[in-house]
């Protein structure tokens, strides 16, 4: 609705501001598109950086978007797009990436994302876990131990709710794997309003 009629009546001005809580539970980046990374290659980013909407957080360590070209022990296509984001950079840390996005408080919102797993010799991997931490409280471990035996990353989809409790939510996804596995995956991820505050 373009704002500039929401002065012409009171009728219509609340029906503005009702309209509202809908635009909010937007995030941004979802699918790691952005900075594009060349072909074949991944970029890391470290503890305290930022790009296009997420920060890196957590212990101290990196994280890496993945070019859907690069392969390592396994071809490495991105479930969304042509990139994902790798939670385990060149740290192998708990470490990862947050984002602050509005919300309606009460309302109730789902997050839905992807953890990709690949499992191979030496520190390729095993299993694939998420560890997703809502305004600084963790809301779950979410893990994908679909790999083995596979010539490519496999992603499996998760998705959970939470209620937001003031007018602005931040959404953490940490690496939840051991030291010695050098690969977890996580694209698509979105968060939409389930449904408004009573």
């Amino acid at each position: 609705m373009n704002t500039k009629y929401c002065a012409w009546s009171a009728a219509a001005l609340s029906l503005c501001v009702a309209s509202s809580p809908a635009l909010s539970g937007v995030l941004k980046n979802g699918s790691f598109e952005k900075p594009v990374v060349p072909d074949g290659s991944f970029t890391t980013f470290n503890l305290g950086d930022k790009f296009n909407g997420w920060t890196v957080v957590g212990d101290s360590g990196s994280v890496a978007v993945i070019s859907g070209d690069f392969s390592y022990c396994v071809a490495l296509p991105a479930k969304k797009g042509l990139q994902f984001l790798d939670l385990t950079g060149y740290s192998d840390s708990a470490t990862g990436v947050q984002q602050k996005i509005k919300t309606q408080p009460g309302a109730t919102y789902a997050v839905t994302f992807f953890v990709g797993n690949i499992v191979g010799g030496g520190n390729c991997g095993t299993q694939s876990t998420v560890d997703l931490v809502i305004d600084g409280t963790a809301a779950g471990s979410f893990t994908n131990k679909a790999g083995k035996g596979k010539d490519a990353i496999v992603w499996k989809k998760f998705s959970t709710e939470f209620t937001a409790e003031t007018d602005t939510t931040t959404i953490a996804f940490m690496n939840g794997d051991p030291a010695d596995d050098t690969a977890n995956g996580l694209d698509g991820v979105s968060v939409k309003l389930v449904k408004d505050a009573p």
